[in-house]
């Protein structure tokens, strides 16, 4: 009965909030401003986000690297990123919807460019990729209904990090013309 109900308010809160935006592939020429998030369980998350921020700094486009961080983190852990960009568990609620906050710190972004570099998705990430108003949205796996316009899937047989699937997205960012 749980999944019922948890399964009935994502379908609803993803048709109730999914961006209306058109999206298709932008020129770097055209993107003044980005969104990237990373999952923070990759070992190469922080020389990823250093990539990312460089990237993007290079060609004068501004934006922030968000981090998905559902690891158990107990009194004596301390968060290894900012709390003002990092979703953790909490949240996120029963059925996973990012909370209102969280969603608007990254709507506050505007973003042209949505790039997500989670291997396998979660609904949370999910509802922020589909709830964002960019107008080129990037994945390394797509998701039900195609919201990603370009993704870059793992090569046959092999897992990459984070980092080696951001070097090959933004090769391919520099070549649309």
């Amino acid at each position: 009965m749980f999944e019922f109900a948890q399964e009935f308010f994502r379908k609803r809160s993803l048709k109730n909030d999914a961006s209306t935006v058109p999206t298709g592939f932008l020129p770097l020429s055209k993107i003044r401003s980005y969104v990237a998030i990373i999952d923070v369980e990759d070992i190469t998350y922080d020389s990823c986000k250093t990539m990312i921020m460089n990237y993007f700094r290079k060609s004068e486009i501004n934006g922030s690297v968000f981090f998905q961080d559902f690891r158990k983190i107990g009194s004596e852990d301390r968060l290894i990123t900012s709390i003002q960009t990092t979703i953790t568990k909490k949240d996120v609620n029963w059925y996973g919807k990012p909370s209102k906050y969280k969603l608007n710190v990254l709507q506050e972004q505007d973003p042209d460019v949505f790039i997500c570099l989670i291997k396998d998705p979660d609904y949370s990430v999910e509802y922020l990729v589909r709830a964002s108003r960019a107008r080129f949205k990037i994945g390394r796996k797509q998701l039900p209904g195609n919201p990603f316009d370009l993704v870059v899937n793992d090569p046959e047989g092999k897992t990459i990090s984070q980092l080696e699937s951001f070097k090959f997205i933004s090769s391919y960012i520099s070549k649309i013309r």
